[in-house]
């Protein structure tokens, strides 16, 4: 079990930082008409979408690692 969770928090781990990425990559991408425009622009809600897919792949790993954490703590 604990082999399994393990492998999970990494899973966990790259999709924050695949997301994290793809997020630095839509705003190094954003021109001045996004900035500038009026309301939200596509680029700033993409971006959006990517930082809040970062934030929830980096709360399944900490969920993990406790659920990690207290199942070494249960079995030793």
């Amino acid at each position: 079990m604990q082999t399994f969770l393990l492998v999970l928090i990494i899973l966990a781990a790259i999709g924050a930082l695949v997301s994290l990425v793809r997020g630095i990559v839509i705003f190094l991408r954003t021109s001045a008409a996004d900035v500038h425009g009026t309301g939200p622009s596509v680029s700033g809600l993409k971006q959006n979408k990517m930082m809040w897919r970062r934030v929830q792949f980096q709360a399944l790993a900490v969920i993990l690692v406790v659920l990690f954490l207290m199942l070494g703590r249960a079995s030793g």
